[in-house]
């Protein structure tokens, strides 16, 4: 194949908002390194606690300064604390309090994955953040589903309600085992 030059085939170098997915890791992972920043944002999303999902209807949202989360993953696990810092190039969040330290004795804060925490209580100072809670992912507005959460009262409290009457009933049966006795 004299004739017949090879010519090097490249992948576009700019960021594709139409892109769907691929099966192949190094597709995927150059659409997340090579994304806008506007765009890492929706990277960085962490799951909501139940009664959030309840409240607002999505299962996860975007972190953000202040919102205070607990963490699942990690040396970590079981700690809460609000959110220090959004680091949107390495895609991680820092949590106030969970710091390691380093041998000559200086104190460091730790990056952790966003999906490995989840969001106990949002900081809602901004008016755009309330307003993107309330759209479902069509963009169309919803309402907050306040049956939902009736539901999940009344089950709450039907909950608290069969342990106490289960208690009541072991109360009484010791009481008669003892009176037997």
């Amino acid at each position: 194949m004299k004739g017949v030059q090879l010519q090097e085939i490249k992948m576009k170098q700019k960021f594709s908002t139409k892109w769907i997915g691929s099966k192949q890791p190094r597709k995927q992972k150059k659409y997340r390194l090579a994304a806008p920043l506007h765009a890492r944002h929706k990277f960085v999303s962490a799951g909501l606690s139940k009664e959030l999902r309840v409240k607002y209807g999505t299962k996860s949202f975007p972190v953000r300064k202040g919102d205070l989360v607990k963490i699942f993953v990690g040396k970590f696990k079981g700690k809460e604390g609000k959110i220090n810092d959004v680091d949107l190039r390495k895609r991680k969040i820092s949590i106030e309090g969970i710091q390691i330290q380093k041998k000559d004795g200086t104190k460091i804060n730790i990056y952790i994955e966003p999906s490995n925490v989840q969001i106990k209580e949002l900081a809602l100072e901004d008016k755009e953040r309330v307003k993107s809670l309330g759209k479902n992912k069509s963009g169309k507005k919803q309402e907050i589903k306040s049956q939902q959460a009736d539901k999940l009262h009344k089950s709450q409290q039907a909950d608290k309600l069969h342990k106490s009457q289960q208690a009541d009933k072991l109360h009484a049966e010791d009481k008669n085992a003892s009176e037997k006795k």
